[in-house]
């Protein structure tokens, strides 16, 4: 059976995280992502975390100065000190709460300066990751115009440049499907470099049972691949995350008969 992961960067966005949790184990979710829980100390997480039994899949590195529109640092020439307290602080995060992966965002960067010290901080980010995964992702030109990593291909050659063992691709199929489309032949050339798969709907990043992409197909592909790993859920609710799972009950269903 498919199973679903709730990302309580975009879900549960009224509760406070460890709450989020807990709702996310009620609403029938079988583990759970988020972006960046720094305000929240990692022993209130990890004890949310043991008593509903979830996994943390992943979490994010700082995006920087938010204000100043900073949206990541590892591809930023000149920041690298910034970058790699970042990716510190996340690793550190992820061991407390013992998150499977940490998400090391690029920035708004151009030009191969800046793919040399993204390529630099991901070497440190998983020479330093131990037992977790450095995750990367490309973003789309319409919700993050000058992001650094923008495509699937980028991100492979990035990958096959850092050359470790623990770097993998974020497969966000509302972000590939808005740059480059093609979702199902995508992930199945690139499934042996995927760490994670994330879903919203095309184009106005809603649940998944609306828009341009007919996900039963996509999940049922992901299934026959083989892929175990639960999807992660990381759309924008039209009104409250309950009142907007029905999605879930209804692919579920459709994977059973």
């Amino acid at each position: 059976m498919t199973r679903f992961s709730a990302n309580l960067g975009f879900l549960w966005t009224d509760l406070e995280l460890p709450a989020a949790i807990r709702a996310a184990k009620a609403a029938g979710f079988d583990a759970v992502e988020c972006h960046w829980p720094y305000d929240v100390p990692a022993r209130d997480v990890k004890n949310a975390l043991e008593d509903t039994g979830l996994r943390m899949l992943g979490l994010n590195t700082r995006r920087g100065a938010v204000d100043q529109g900073e949206n990541g640092l590892a591809a930023l020439p000149g920041r690298e000190g910034d970058a790699r307290a970042a990716i510190d602080e996340a690793l550190a995060y992820a061991k407390a709460i013992d998150a499977d992966a940490v998400h090391v965002m690029a920035g708004f960067a151009q030009g191969e300066q800046a793919r040399e010290t993204f390529v630099r901080n991901l070497d440190y980010a998983c020479a330093n990751a131990r037992a977790r995964t450095i995750l990367i992702e490309p973003l789309n030109r319409h919700d993050a115009p000058g992001y650094f990593l923008e495509t699937t291909d980028e991100a492979r050659k990035i990958i096959a440049d850092v050359g470790a063992t623990n770097i993998k691709l974020m497969f966000d199929c509302y972000h590939i499907g808005r740059t480059e489309g093609d979702l199902t032949t995508r992930f199945e050339n690139l499934q042996p470099i995927i760490g994670h798969v994330q879903f919203a709907s095309i184009p106005d990043r809603g649940s998944p049972d609306h828009g341009e992409v007919d996900y039963a197909f996509v999940f049922a592909k992901i299934a026959q691949s083989g892929w175990t790993h639960p999807l992660g859920a990381e759309y924008r609710p039209a009104g409250s995350t309950e009142s907007g799972l029905g999605w879930m009950t209804q692919f579920r269903s459709s994977f059973e008969k």
